[in-house]
């Protein structure tokens, strides 16, 4: 098993560039997700590692090898692909040991291949079924185990839960972390699904335009998003924004006022910026509470009352939209009148550029 190193990687098709100078250090035993909107490059960026897609430029180290014109199949890689593409006339035995019989593995290493990936991922009992006797869930985990059996050092995961229902998503998450945790292995995994992201991964890669955002651990780019895409894509709901200014600087915060929010002191470094100055204010749903506190007031849009919390959709004066997600069941109306309170503490802001302004990492 290995680790991987990309550096400085692109990838254009004629003048077009999908993937823009990617440097990324992946440690052995990782669980890596790629994650961002459709069209962001994840996809090309696993395909580039896998050998499916050419590199234009850059370099691909997967342990001490430069893979760069290494064929797919010598580079101790296997996949998982959205797609099952299992064979319909053949057997979950004869499915997942395929690729050993095609590299004439010996029938009895290829037997014990078999029977120990279908222990790992809890199938013995269906592999005499073929797959049109099995479930969405149970196809996914036959094609998993038809790259356990390679015993690859680096395993490649495109949107593999993307056509499973939400229950069944909920599941293979579960049975994907377990087998990382079993297996030990370096895994890579894109996803479009931020929530998949924050529940599988050590490490989250946050693309978007071909271009890395961000990375970091789950709750790093949770709680501290370099930016304002980051913020906005990591969370669910997603974070609320609104323009503020500057009003004045108060010691380790920035007093900032707006249509929406008046005399709000955030936690922000105060160098650079003056009174008058042009921000954002982002806030996540579940920050905003229901006290006297007030900072925001509003006009209830839509109520979703979900018996362990309401969601609120506010309508504010200057006509932005926010979510509160509330704790408990709400008895809230619409078109009734809303006022929420904002903790200093967990609002960020972020400058014209979009760059977040971070206050300094506690004893840091």
């Amino acid at each position: 098993m290995a680790g991987l190193t990309l550096r400085s990687l692109h990838k254009s098709y004629g003048n077009v560039e999908v993937i823009k100078g990617v440097d990324l250090s992946i440690d052995h035993g990782e669980f890596v997700v790629f994650v961002g909107p459709s069209g962001c490059g994840k996809s090309t960026l696993l395909r580039m590692i896998a050998g499916l897609e050419e590199i234009s430029a850059g370099e691909l180290w997967i342990g001490e090898v430069l893979c760069n014109h290494v064929e797919p199949r010598d580079r101790g890689i296997a996949m998982v692909f959205q797609n099952y593409a299992l064979y319909p006339h053949m057997s979950v035995y004869d499915n997942v040991g395929f690729g050993l019989k095609l590299a004439r593995t010996p029938r009895d290493i290829r037997d014990r291949k078999i029977r120990e990936a279908a222990r790992i991922l809890q199938m013995e009992h269906l592999l005499e079924r073929k797959p049109s006797q099995l479930s969405g869930g149970q196809r996914q985990r036959v094609a998993i185990g038809r790259a356990i059996v390679r015993q690859p050092e680096v395993f490649l995961f495109d949107e593999p839960l993307s056509n499973l229902d939400a229950a069944l998503r909920v599941d293979m998450r579960m049975e994907l972390a377990r087998l990382h945790n079993d297996l030990g292995s370096t895994m890579i995994y894109v996803t479009h699904d931020q929530v998949e992201a924050m529940t599988l991964a050590d490490k989250i890669v946050v693309l978007d335009g071909g271009v890395v955002q961000q990375v970091g651990s789950p709750i790093e780019l949770y709680q501290r998003p370099a930016n304002l895409f980051v913020a906005g894509f990591i969370g669910s709901p997603k974070m609320n924004f609104i323009a503020v200014e500057v009003e004045k600087s108060d010691g380790d915060a920035v007093v900032v006022s707006g249509q929406d929010v008046v005399g709000l002191a955030v936690a922000a470094p105060t160098a650079g910026l003056h009174a008058g100055d042009r921000l954002t204010l982002g806030v996540r749903p579940h920050d905003l509470t229901a006290t006297a506190a007030t900072s925001i007031v509003g006009r209830i849009g839509l109520v979703e009352r979900l018996g362990n919390e309401t969601i609120v959709n506010l309508e504010l004066p200057s006509g932005a939209s926010w979510l509160a997600v509330l704790g408990g069941d709400q008895a809230l109306r619409r078109g009734e009148s809303l006022a929420l309170g904002v903790d200093p503490a967990k609002a960020l802001l972020f400058d014209t550029q979009g760059r977040a302004l971070l206050p300094a990492r506690e004893g840091g």
